[in-house]
């Protein structure tokens, strides 16, 4: 076979795309039914028997085009005399226009019944009009009952030959004629037409109609009024431009192609080659999860939404939506295209795809089978005004292997349409929208880098942002970030003291193997069984007040001291004398990342943005399976004078059974920046303890006081706990007891 590097054929426009597509099946059905087609960089390539020549000449003089008529549209030629389009291909005795006359003949049959039945209307109408007997004689006429049934009669005559022109011309309709109507339109249950946003609204883009303006191209290219329809003497110089890119530009180059082409200026081929690639996308009537109605379904195409791309705005979210066009490397015979086509109703697990983010998803899952290796995406956007335009949103690379770790995802599956559903409504906050348009634009890019932590990251931040605006009460409606499976906090695992503290921070005192769970997630929502607890109602409505809900989310220096301070008045509250922050499931703070957020080394807001999302992780599942992060390295430890702190605000005993009495000035005077005190006061508590420490006292700067503070707010273990005091304990002490 012969390879043919078609540069005319691109990815983008979608015109070049289409195109593509129409010279693989013309060829295919009239040529070469072994012929192959397949994508390599921006270019398509065909692989025939025949060579540059042959297939150029095949388009010259044997190619018979597809019959696209619309008698539906207005602007299809058949409601005007002698039109432009329409009638030199009517009048035509070419062989190759044949097919054509024979779309042509089947739509006039069925509006020659219509115009014939107007026509009955009309004349009885006009018998009242009639000036040769009086105005009392026609008044009285009108008033007739005879008259009346006969206008009656043959008003519902015409509404219903009117009405059902579609579903007769589905009915009797056969041939390319036929192909042409499902790719442009489907008739749902009830016969109401449904418009694929590919061919516009079943044909036409405003007053651009498709199919009269691809006879008037068929028109400049061939001779119809010749028997054999010979091409133009400038066809050929065009049709190399439309296949090869040659770089000359053709005296037919300018052809508006619409919502295909926005901008360009292609020539004749395209247009017509464009048409012809567009037949391929048969659509179907299909109905959503067996609810709600109807709506057309071509191959790929989903509801529209502005994200995972550089210029999303909300108008994006158009009601046309967007279709994702298949690009494959490996050669393709059409009826293999054909196939992949009529199976694009892409599912996730037993759902329907209906959004971008969930085909992504699938995608992703899949891998390369079918052998396609990306997706162009294009939207079907309001741009320029109210024009219509295929917009190149972006391309979405098949990963080479399925990624198991996209099934997290399962667990935001009812979570997001609602999210986005609050984002949409009119009254809804700008920055709830954008905060919802970061979130997708991040899990956009997490489906193409499934392996990569920081983007998992990224979602969890995203989705701590959500939350932040709902503890306002904003998008309150759209409820509380689900529980997460514990595989988020392992995907999402970078190495990274922020992560590690994040997930020990959020665990505490959260493990449901303890007799009473009392994670810290209440400080953050106000929750029951998984749901806002809210007061007020309509635009009125917020999360109910309680008084152990003190963190805000805008600072994670604020949010930490708050805890900190929440967290000793209610054990104050019950008579105990400790800080009651625990580690969950075994999973606590390491010496070397406490150092280094004391050093200041730790990004304390991003640190605290995670552990908001990481709350929502599920206890039953981290119970069976502990998420276990990458170990700190075992070098460096808080300085003594924290440690001293430390070990005077535990909430439990020492492992030798001392216990060390928490006093609430310590944290106050913290907070305030007076280390020294604060140092001075927990040097007093290990005293009475009967615990001897070789610190005298410390003087520190106000942010270091501080950052003090915030270390206390992350859980050591038992064993951590021991070592610190074991650091403690002066040289003479430790060899005495040697």
């Amino acid at each position: 076979m012969i390879l043919h590097h078609l540069d005319g054929c691109a990815p983008v426009p979608l015109a070049h795309y289409l195109k593509a597509l129409g010279i693989l099946r013309l060829v295919a059905e009239q040529l070469d039914p072994e012929v192959r087609g397949w994508w390599e960089g921006e270019r398509f390539l065909l692989a025939s028997h025949g060579d540059e020549d042959e297939l150029l000449a095949f388009f010259l003089d044997r190619y018979a085009p597809s019959a696209m008529v619309a008698p539906w549209n207005k602007g299809s030629g058949f409601f005007y005399a002698n039109d432009p389009g329409l009638s030199p291909i009517e009048a035509s005795t070419a062989p190759r226009l044949a097919r054509l006359r024979e779309g042509i003949g089947a739509a006039r049959r069925q509006l020659d019944a219509m115009t014939a039945a107007d026509q009955r209307v009309r004349a009885i109408k006009d018998e009242t009009k009639n000036r040769s007997i009086g105005k009392a004689q026609r008044e009285l006429l009108k008033n007739s009952e005879d008259y009346r049934k006969r206008l009656a009669e043959s008003e519902r005559q015409f509404k219903q030959i009117k009405t059902n022109l579609m579903p007769d011309l589905r009915r009797e309709w056969r041939g390319s004629h036929r192909a042409w109507m499902d790719a442009a339109l489907v008739l749902d249950e009830s016969g109401v037409a449904r418009f694929p946003a590919l061919l516009g609204t079943g044909g036409n883009d405003g007053r651009l109609d498709f199919t009269n303006n691809y006879l008037q191209r068929l028109g400049a290219l061939f001779d119809v009024s010749a028997p054999e329809a010979p091409a133009r003497p400038e066809a050929a110089e065009a049709l190399r431009e439309a296949m090869f890119g040659a770089t000359a530009r053709s005296r037919s180059a300018g052809v508006w192609a619409g919502q295909f082409d926005p901008g360009g200026g292609g020539n004749v081929w395209d247009f017509v080659l464009m048409l012809e690639g567009a037949v391929v996308f048969t659509a179907a009537s299909t109905r959503r999860m067996q609810q709600g109605p109807s709506r057309a379904a071509a191959p790929f195409a989903i509801s529209g939404h502005a994200a995972g791309y550089a210029s999303a705005s909300e108008s994006d979210d158009s009601a046309r939506g967007e279709q994702w066009m298949p690009l494959w490397s490996q050669p393709m015979t059409f009826a293999e295209l054909h196939r992949l086509l009529a199976e694009g109703r892409a599912q996730l697990d037993a759902r329907n795809v209906t959004e971008p983010l969930d085909l992504a998803r699938a995608v992703a899952r899949l891998g390369v089978a079918r052998g396609i290796h990306a997706f162009q995406r294009y939207g079907y956007i309001e741009r320029n005004g109210q024009s219509n335009l295929a917009v190149p949103i972006g391309r979405f690379v098949v990963p080479d292997h399925a990624a198991p770790a996209l099934a997290c995802f399962d667990d935001l599956d009812a979570w997001l349409p609602r999210l986005r559903r609050e984002a949409r409504r009119k009254e809804a906050p700008a920055r709830f929208t954008q905060a919802e348009r970061r979130l997708a634009d991040a899990l956009f890019g997490l489906t193409q880098h499934p392996g990569e932590a920081v983007r998992w990251q990224s979602v969890l931040l995203r989705l701590s942002d959500i939350e932040a605006l709902q503890v306002h009460g904003v998008g309150i409606n759209a409820g509380p970030i689900p529980r997460l499976r514990a595989q988020w906090a392992l995907v999402a695992d970078d190495g990274s003291a922020e992560l590690r503290l994040a997930l020990a921070f959020a665990l505490q005192c959260a493990d449901t193997r303890a007799a009473k769970r009392d994670g810290v997630r209440r400080h953050w929502l106000t929750l029951k069984k998984g749901r806002f607890r809210t007061s007020g109602t309509g635009s009125a409505q917020r999360l109910a007040p309680e008084t152990d809900r003190v963190m805000q989310g805008r600072s994670g220096m604020d949010d930490v001291l708050a805890l900190l301070s929440r967290r000793l008045i209610e054990a104050a509250a019950h008579g105990e004398r400790r800080l009651p922050l625990e580690p969950g499931f075994g999973i606590a703070a390491s010496r070397h990342d406490l150092a280094r957020l004391i050093a200041g080394e730790v990004d304390l807001d991003r640190c605290l943005s995670l552990a908001r999302a990481l709350m929502a992780l599920d206890g039953r599942d981290c119970a069976a399976h502990p998420p276990r992060l990458k170990a700190a390295p075992p070098a460096d430890r808080p300085d003594d004078a924290w440690l001293a702190i430390r070990l005077a605000l535990l909430p439990w005993p020492l492992p030798d059974g001392r216990h060390v009495g928490a006093d609430p000035a310590i944290l106050r005077r913290l907070q305030a920046g007076d280390a020294s005190t604060a140092v001075g006061l927990a040097l007093r508590r290990l005293r009475a303890a009967g615990i001897a420490s070789n610190v005298r006292a410390a003087a520190t700067a106000p942010e270091l006081a501080r950052r003090y503070a915030a270390a206390l707010a992350f859980p050591i273990s038992r064993a951590t706990a021991a070592d610190f005091a074991q650091c403690l304990t002066p040289i003479s002490d430790q060899e005495n007891a040697a």
